[in-house]
This record gives structure tokens, sequence and C-alpha cells, in this order.
């Protein structure tokens, strides 16, 4: 569970402060709906950037935000179809769009998932503690931007190896930035470096993508609730939801499968990993290339039972399709192939772990054999804006892309993607990976195994539990709101 307990002492420290930054809390539900977010923020968002760092923008953290740069409100859910010219496959895959959101990326969701609890319960003192970000990318952005918009400081951790993107915005978001040695898959190498800072500094929280719950409640309440939209209006008389898949990197977003798998109890849950470092797949580990994605652990939020199926993406396909994608002449020879150019344009939508989605969405369709009838869900968690080095690396790199470039790639990485490297897991397949948990999070980071236990045996107490507390969360925001006063004075 969520700890709700309030300290009333630093609770009112966080309320004088938001009163003195004018910082009002949306909900849960209003992040769902925002026809319920009040008529005089959406008047104040008109005149308010994506990006900008302004606390009104807590209330675009919402997959219905226009997709606009500037003054935008609210319309239906961001997302898109891909049509089976580009996937090769009759089943209808779907993907919900993070490029929409205030720094370009869902995560700064989920980071509000985990703050907005230990705020509006006076666990987390805005006024004296550093707010710390461990991260293999995006969540240390999501986290610096929200600590600035509500006025706290902040320490984003992450890889060195991460792309040039995210150290420059950092720079001038976050309070501090700690890069730690390697790439997506040295997650360890920021969990010492986070019992480094709990050893030589006061006044620091920790908010730990991997472990926090608020992470994976926010997808399951706001994410999958989004899905669930675009599912039930996109479906036909004859059609079926056949399941979600979603690479782990904190394995928060698959919170949204949880949420699917409750409105549609016969569908199936997908996980995705890197080739290069199968550990669902077969205990593996190493380095690979699809940012966003942390590995050679299970994270603690995972809900390992209710995973139906394991793929493993090369990571090599993912960074040629970054290429088919963007290049001019990967786009023309698409066009070639039959997708159309209006979906070209789209195809920017689409980040790194994006592209990995799509392709072990693919995978999934034909496993299973899915046919025009059957529907996919994933997520596209960021889009092109946050890689364009990665792309210029690659020219620099591999030389200028031509059309016998798009030719190989296309058949070889896109028609050639296949069944390989997937698995279909039974109870004891889901156990063996849930029980690597207690290496990394009983003997290295001092969690208790009774509640390990619990996550896998008392099943639906446990994470029933967790998902029943978006109520009462709300509730605690609407009270801190209320006792600021500032929405009365709006």
């Amino acid at each position: 569970m969520i700890n709700l307990e309030v300290n009333e002492k630093q609770l009112e420290k966080a309320i004088e402060r938001a009163r003195e930054k004018n910082i009002i809390l949306p909900t849960f539900e209003q992040m769902k709906n925002p026809e319920l977010i009040p008529a005089k923020i959406k008047e104040k968002l008109k005149d308010i950037g994506l990006w900008d760092v302004n606390s009104y923008n807590l209330f675009r953290i919402s997959w219905k935000n226009e997709p606009k740069k500037d003054g935008g409100l609210y319309d239906g859910v961001n997302y898109i179809e891909f049509p089976s010219e580009l996937t090769g496959v009759d089943a209808r895959i779907f993907a919900v769009v993070g490029k929409w959101f205030p720094t370009g990326a869902h995560k700064v969701g989920a980071t509000y998932g985990c703050l907005a609890p230990q705020l509006v319960t006076g666990q987390f003192d805005p006024t004296s503690s550093h707010a710390v970000w461990p991260s293999t990318g995006n969540y240390c952005r999501g986290g610096a931007y929200n600590s600035q918009l509500l006025a706290c400081d902040s320490i984003a951790i992450l890889p060195e190896g991460m792309s040039k993107e995210r150290f420059d915005w950092l720079q001038k978001v976050a309070g501090e930035v700690i890069p730690t040695p390697g790439t997506e898959s040295n997650v360890k190498e920021i969990f010492d470096k986070v019992w480094e800072l709990r050893e030589t500094r006061d006044n620091i929280t920790v908010f730990n993508q991997f472990e926090e719950f608020g992470n994976h409640l926010w997808h399951y309440e706001v994410t999958g609730s989004a899905m669930e939209e675009v599912i039930r209006d996109e479906m036909r008389d004859n059609d079926n939801y056949f399941g979600f898949f979603a690479t782990s990197g904190s394995a928060g977003t698959l919170g949204a499968g949880d949420h699917l798998k409750d409105q549609f109890p016969q569908s199936k849950i997908a996980v995705g990993e890197a080739l290069q470092c199968p550990t669902i797949l077969s205990n593996g580990f190493g380095a690979h290339r699809i940012e966003g994605i942390g590995d050679k652990h299970i994270p603690w939020i995972h809900n390992v039972k209710n995973t139906d199926m394991a793929i493993a993406i090369d990571d090599e396909r993912t960074m040629s399709l970054l290429r088919l994608f963007n290049e001019t002449a990967g786009r023309e020879y698409l066009i070639e192939q039959g997708v159309s150019e209006d979906f070209v344009e789209k195809l920017e939508l689409l980040g790194i772990s994006g592209i990995a989605n799509l392709v072990g969405a693919i995978k999934m369709a034909k496993f299973y054999e899915l046919d025009q009838n059957q529907m996919l869900m994933t997520v596209l968690t960021d889009s092109l804006e946050l890689y364009t080095s990665r792309l210029e690396e690659m020219r620099e790199e591999r030389g200028e892309y031509t059309r016998e470039d798009a030719i190989k790639d296309y058949h070889r990485y896109l028609r050639g993607i296949n069944t390989e490297y997937t698995l279909e897991m039974g109870l004891e397949e889901r156990r063996r990976v849930h029980n690597l948990k207690y290496y990394t999070w009983i003997e290295q980071q001092g969690r208790d195994s009774e509640e390990l236990n619990a996550q896998w045996y008392d099943y639906d107490n446990y994470w029933g539990g967790i998902h029943s507390q978006a109520e009462e969360i709300d509730k605690l925001i609407e009270e801190f709101n209320h006792k600021t006063g500032l929405l009365e004075e709006l």
C-alpha cells in the first residue's frame, strides 16, 4: 500500500509553500477527465506553453492535451492506429501518444503519481528536502520538471550514456544532475548512487520509480483509463480487445495493462525487454541501446503474476527502424510500399522505446495469429524530439541513409519481424521471474520478504488495495487545495 499517514507539522509547511508559490494540485480524476478542471485554470492555460515551467501546467498531466506547443487545452485521448501497410499484420494495433505531455514524455505523470501523495500527507517537506529522482532517462526529467512546478529542489540521477537531449534539458531544470556509469542496463549503479546520497547528505527524499507504487497507480488509473477509452471508441461490432504490450523500464506503464485486464478479463499482458539484456526471458544480462528501458533486475512494482508473455527485441532492429522511419530515403520507401504520406508524417511520434513497443506488438500479433478483428494496445512514451542526436550519431557512424539502406531495413527489420525470442508465461515461469525480485530488493535494497510473498500469495488484497487508493489520494489533494485557499481566490 502507498503510505498515506499524515505528518501534520510538515504538511503545514507544504501548504504554506503552495500558497506562496500559487500551486494548485490536480486530482487523478481531473487527469483522467479534464472536463472537471475549473474553467478559470483552463483560462490561465491559454497563455502558457506546454513545456513552460509554470505550476498551472500540472493540469496538463493528461493524455488528453490538445496536440500543440502553446496555449492548448484539451481534446480526446492522443492516439494513433498503425496501418497494416506498415505493420504487416491484420491485427489492429493502437498506441497512446506521449509527445503532448509537458517535457514531451509521459513520465511526468508517473513522477506526479509518486510525489503528490507524499506532498499532501506532509511526508515530503518541499521547503527543506531535496527530491531525488533515480532514473534511466525520462523519469528524472519528469521529476525535475514537477519539482520546479512545486517549488522544491531536485537531484536527477541517470546513466551517463543517455541521449544528449536529456542532459541538455536537465541542466536547465534540475537543481543537480548526477551521471552514473553505463547506459540503460546499469540500474544498480543508479541505486548505489542513491545509497551514497543517503549516507552522505541530509534532507533528501528519494522517489525511486522502480519501487514507488504511485508510479504504478498513476498508470493504472490515468493511462489505463485513456487506453480503455480508445478501445471502446474504436471497437467495431465484431472486434475484440486482445491484449496490451509494453517494454519494461520501471514497469510503471504495465499498470495500465492491469487496468485493461480488470475491464477485459480475457485479455493478455505482454512485457518487452532488449534481446541484448533478456532478464525476464532467460535471466540474462548485458548492455543495449533501447533508451527508456532499465533492466538486469525486476522492478518491485511489476505485477509479475498478471503478466502473460515476455518478448525480447533486438536493439539493432529498433535503431535501424529509427532511421527508416525518420530519414528522407526511408520515408519515401515506406510511401512506395503503400504507407500513406499522412501516416508517414506521424512516425516522428515514436521515440526509441515507442519503436520497440511497436515491434513487440507486431511480434505479439504474429505469435497469436491475430486477425483484423483483434485489437492490441501499446504506448509511445515519448517522440523523436528527444532522440535527434541519435540520428546524427548514426549518420556520422554509418554514413548517409540511402534508398538501398531503406530497402534492406524495411525487409529485414520491419517485414522480417518474427516470433523468435518470445515466451508465453505459465504460472511457474511467472513465479521464476517474480522470485528474481529477491536479489535486488531484499538483499540489496532492504525490502521485506514478507511483502514480496504478499505480492504473490495475497494477490487480490495487495494489488487491489493499491488500486483502491486513488480515491483516497484525490480526497487528500482536494483537502490540500482547500487549505491553501487558492482555488477559491481564482
